[in-house]
């Protein structure tokens, strides 16, 4: 029986909306500037938030209600969703000068007590990656070697695949790039890392590895097959970095390739 999703979606909104302040806190704001009790406001405020509302206040009072009262006509939007807005502006860069809109400063004022309203705003976003991201899981299959490489390229490859698993691109790209750099380099002879670390000054890139790699086939021992494989992530990775963001298919064919390099070169 598939595990109903859109059931914890609502169950997870409905616990929400049950402590989210809304159209009440907006209009109680607007009233106490309405009413000339506005100072109310500093007990039931964190300083900062206080301090700003106020200035906003005296700048332009009719349009700080007018603010506030239209807020509240919005309430149908909720307060969580509005968490969800201020996630997004949080991943985004913002012009200066830009004002910050009142549903934020409310967000400030209710993150420094409990932070439920983001935590709803990361649920909700990470239900949403559940399918896409069982799907693409479909796709790969375990990356089987036959000797261990470093706790390192572990961790990579873990971040690479989760990257893909939640539709991080072009990271998924860097990453593989990343597994592929630290597996060769716990892999090379000792005379040959010796060799790379004077001729590349202790900065050799996945390109370079893969040159002396290729020119030191015997000396290594690594497959032959492996050069051609590692080649694609590194040129994948390479355009992630340099040309743009990546599609789906092109990150999925990149780990892939990163799974079946690892393979290729972890042999006894």
């Amino acid at each position: 029986m598939p595990i109903p999703l859109h059931t914890l979606r609502r169950q997870l909104l409905a616990l929400s909306a049950a402590q989210a302040p809304g159209r009440e806190f907006c209009l109680a704001i607007a009233e106490l500037a309405r009413s000339g009790r506005f100072a109310q406001l500093r007990s039931a405020l964190p300083p900062v938030v206080y301090d700003e509302l106020r200035t906003r206040y005296r700048h332009d009072p009719e349009a700080f209600i007018a603010g506030w009262e239209q807020l509240a006509r919005q309430m149908h939007l909720g307060f969580v969703e509005h968490a969800r807005l201020r996630l997004t502006s949080l991943t985004r860069l913002q012009p200066a000068g830009r004002s910050t809109p009142a549903w934020q400063q409310v967000q400030r004022a209710l993150d420094a007590q409990q932070n439920d309203l983001l935590r709803t705003a990361f649920a909700l976003e990470l239900l949403d990656h559940v399918e896409p991201a069982v799907q693409r899981a479909t796709h790969l299959r375990e990356c089987v070697v036959a000797a261990p490489s470093s706790e390192e390229a572990d961790r990579y490859l873990d971040e690479a695949t989760r990257c893909y698993f939640y539709g991080l691109f072009t990271a998924c790209a860097v990453m593989c790039r990343s597994v592929l750099e630290e597996a060769i380099k716990q892999k090379l002879p000792a005379q040959l890392t010796r060799l790379i670390r004077t001729r590349y000054r202790n900065a050799a890139t996945l390109g370079n590895l893969l040159h002396e790699v290729n020119n030191n086939l015997r000396l290594t021992g690594i497959h032959p097959d492996f050069p051609a494989v590692a080649n694609k992530v590194n040129d994948t990775g390479k355009r992630a970095v340099h040309q743009g963001l990546l599609a789906e298919t092109e990150a999925r064919t990149c780990l892939q390739n990163a799974r079946r390099a690892l393979e290729l070169l972890l042999q006894p």
